[in-house]
């Protein structure tokens, strides 16, 4: 009997302290627009299982891959509306909030993916960053590298003056708009969706994207030369909401940071390996990859593009440069 008791006694304090550990656990949700076969969802994947681990369990991180929560201009509202805890997205979208943090999409200011490590280990970026953060309240944990943007044509393209007239489209974001049209070319909004075929008829004689997303899309089999243009070292951010940030302690606002940088620097690497693989690829495939001379671009861009249009500041631009 007494035997028996106690089993009770010791299945029901096993219950309470599942229900308690149940009940400490809080749940988050992290979203982004990206693909689950992308490094973007996978470090996303394990970090949120890694924050689990190193804090014990008490948080459990549910990830949304492509777009499941909403677009990216969606998810950087549900940040702010508090329906979602942490994002993946462009300075782009931080810069419609503050502006100035956008000055990292100004052409040709980064000369590669260290330089732009480099630059999130920075003061400025700092400075930058914790600028946001006192607009929105959210924080920006990390940074990985999505790809340096490189231009496909119908035509070679060896300077900028033969991008003249030429109509390439281009995402309806000033900064990515800059470079081409310092070149006078005519930029096109076209949807991402609808590209492989504006291409393909015509509608457009051009696009620009990372090399991983031209052979994604297969750019590749509708534009036969892939100009190594890189203008713009493209970037995504990890953000916290404002409501989460606050509700860490200290010590879980070191795990959660930790972790998510150990995650950008993963993401990085490997986009990193695979844009380097891409070029002899598509060399292999018959294309014609051409190396231009980028300061003949960058020129065209410092001379014709204001930062003031942008509400960016120079000096700004002029700290991430001296960045070693």
């Amino acid at each position: 009997m007494k035997s028996r008791l106690a089993t009770i006694v010791c299945t029901a304090a096993a219950i309470m302290a599942t229900t308690v550990a149940a009940h400490a656990q809080t749940v988050l949700k992290w979203a982004h627009v990206y693909e689950t076969s992308e490094p973007f969802h996978t470090d996303s994947v394990w970090a949120s299982e890694e924050i689990n681990k190193r804090t014990g369990g008490r948080y459990k991180i549910e990830v949304y891959p492509a777009s499941q929560l909403g677009k990216e201009a969606d998810i950087n509202q549900g940040l702010k509306l508090g329906t979602v805890d942490i994002i993946i997205s462009g300075s782009s979208f931080a810069a419609r909030d503050y502006k100035p943090i956008g000055v990292t999409y100004y052409p040709y200011i980064f000369r590669g993916p260290e330089h732009l490590i480099a630059y999130t280990k920075s003061d400025v970026f700092k400075r930058l960053a914790q600028g946001y953060e006192d607009k929105t309240g959210n924080h920006i944990t990390a940074v990985s590298y999505y790809g340096t943007r490189q231009t496909t044509s119908n035509k070679p393209i060896a300077k900028c003056a033969d991008m003249q007239g030429l109509k390439i489209r281009v995402p309806d974001v000033p900064a990515y708009l800059a470079m081409p049209r310092a070149c006078g070319a005519n930029t096109t909004p076209i949807a991402f969706a609808e590209v492989y075929l504006a291409l393909q008829n015509g509608t457009v004689e051009a696009q620009e994207n990372p090399l991983t997303t031209i052979e994604a899309k297969k750019f590749y089999e509708v534009q036969k030369n892939i100009i190594l243009t890189g203008h713009i070292v493209d970037h995504l951010n990890t953000v916290v909401s404002k409501t989460l940030w606050s509700s860490l302690s200290d010590e879980d606002k070191t795990i959660f940071e930790t972790v998510m940088r150990e995650a950008a620097e993963r993401t990085t690497k490997t986009i990193e390996g695979r844009e380097k693989g891409l070029i002899a690829t598509f060399k292999e495939k018959g294309l014609n990859v051409t190396e231009v001379d980028k300061a003949d671009f960058e020129k065209a861009v410092t001379e014709k593009v204001a930062f003031e249009d942008f509400g960016y500041e120079k000096t700004d631009w002029e700290a991430i440069r001296a960045i070693q």
